[in-house]
């Protein structure tokens, strides 16, 4: 098995010294309906972040435009010192992003293998983990190699999501609730890679609505509320924060 340092995952084409994701006065559209009215957060390098917040805030909205997979935009995504909010999805991609949507999509009629050697590498900088390195964090997917993935659990399937983004050697994380709906032992196993990805120097931003399993994860916690910025703490604050929490959540 390869190993991995703790520096392995930088992007080569970043800015030394600019934060993973800076966004300032992001305002995004689907079609008439205007989402996001101002957003503005930024993710250090090797931070995990959560967006908080009921369903239909932005947070998806959030992550979708950092892809630029809405409509119209304005304002200023900058990844790795790099404004991005122009750019097509393809080339947001290749500046080392990785996105796991809600819904996954994963290719049924493919293995689940199958599914991991499919994707390419997006980041000049990295050559993504290998077969060895996700079967090693993911051991039921190496169970499951040759199943296909109409076969796989609802677990497993996520597991494998999130897997095949780091085979592209993507190094900045959007992961919308990947711990949705699933068994407490394979939010565990979630909980446990995000730990293992964030000491080997990834950045994560996580959508979650599952509020216990983000709360040990995160370095810092955005909380939105119709498509805007209401709160932003980090971890030291948490304690003094969950009334707040309690109003904006119901945690």
């Amino acid at each position: 098995m390869s190993t991995v340092t703790e520096n392995e995952h930088v992007d080569a084409a970043a800015v030394a010294g600019e934060p993973a994701l800076a966004i300032s006065g992001l305002q995004t559209w689907y079609g008439e309906s205007h989402i996001l009215h101002g957003v503005d957060l930024s993710v250090a390098r090797g931070e995990v972040v959560t967006l908080l917040g009921r369903n239909g805030a932005g947070r998806t909205t959030t992550l979708r435009a950092i892809m630029g997979l809405t409509g119209r935009r304005t304002g200023s995504i900058h990844i790795g010192g790099r404004e991005t909010i122009h750019m097509p999805t393809y080339r947001i991609a290749h500046c080392g992003v990785g996105y796991c949507p809600e819904e996954r999509g994963i290719f049924s009629s493919l293995s689940c293998e199958e599914n991991l050697l499919l994707p390419p590498l997006v980041n000049a900088g990295s050559n993504g983990m290998s077969l060895d390195e996700i079967y090693s964090m993911f051991p039921n997917l190496a169970e499951r190699r040759h199943s296909q993935g109409t076969r796989l659990s609802g677990g497993e399937q996520q597991m494998l999501a999130v897997a095949r983004i780091l085979r592209t050697g993507a190094n900045l994380l959007l992961l919308d609730e990947i711990s949705e709906g699933l068994a407490p032992v394979i939010v565990q196993t979630l909980a446990r890679m995000i730990l293992t990805l964030k000491a080997r120097g990834y950045t994560v931003v996580m959508v979650e609505q599952n509020f216990r399993f983000a709360a040990p994860l995160a370095d810092r916690f955005y909380v939105m509320e119709h498509g805007r910025i209401v709160e932003h703490f980090g971890v030291a604050e948490l304690e003094g924060k969950m009334p707040v929490l309690h109003e904006l959540l119901g945690v």
